[in-house]
C-alpha cells in the first residue's frame, strides 16, 4: 500500500510518501510544499493546492493521514486551517481515502507514549523505514510519522 503522510500548515506542508509492500515500510519520497510568503492567503492556497496535486499525480497514494490540528492560539491558526481544508479537498477530489491523528496518537503509535519528545518521534521513524540519515526538514518528519501512523493502525 503506497500512503501520503501530511502535516499541514501554510508556509510549508510537510509530505511524507511511504509505501508497505513486502511486509515492510519503504520511505518513497518526503519534503515540504513551500509557499511564497509575499502573496496571499488565497494565492498561497492556490499553490498549496497545486502542488499536492502533482504529489498524488507521481505517487498515487491509496490512503493519505493527515496529522489532525489541534486548536492553540496562534496568529496563523485561522490560516493553518483554510490551509487543511484545501488539503482535505484536494484529497477528496482525487478520490484519496483521508484518516486523521491527533499528534498525540501519532507520538503513541510510534514510541509507546502519547508524550514523547520530537527526537523520539524522529528516532522511531528512522528505525521504521531503515534509515541512516534523519528526513529534513522537521515537517517532512512529522508527515512520515503520520504516514507510519496510517499504516500501524489500518
Amino acid at each position: 500500500m503506497r500512503i501520503l503522510g501530511i502535516d499541514p500548515g501554510l508556509a510549508r506542508v510537510g509530505y511524507g510518501v511511504i509505501d508497505t509492500g513486502g511486509g515492510r515500510q519503504a520511505l518513497l519520497d518526503c519534503g515540504i510544499l513551500r509557499t511564497e510568503p509575499g502573496r496571499s492567503e488565497g494565492e498561497r492556497m492556490v499553490e498549496i493546492a497545486r502542488d499536492l496535486r502533482v504529489l498524488i499525480r507521481t505517487w498515487r497514494p491509496e490512503l493519505a493521514v493527515v496529522e489532525k490540528f489541534f486548536y492553540y492560539r496562534s496568529s496563523t491558526t485561522i490560516a493553518v486551517v483554510q490551509a487543511r481544508g484545501v488539503l482535505m479537498m484536494t484529497l477528496a477530489r482525487f478520490q484519496v481515502p483521508v484518516v486523521e491523528f491527533p499528534p498525540m496518537q501519532i507520538k503513541q503509535a510510534l514510541t509507546g507514549h502519547g508524550h514523547a519528545q520530537k527526537d523520539e518521534v524522529l528516532e522511531a521513524v528512522m528505525r521504521e523505514l531503515d534509515l541512516d540519515t534523519p528526513p529534513r526538514p522537521d515537517d517532512a518528519a512529522d508527515a512520515l510519522a503520520a504516514a507510519l501512523t496510517g499504516w500501524f493502525q489500518r
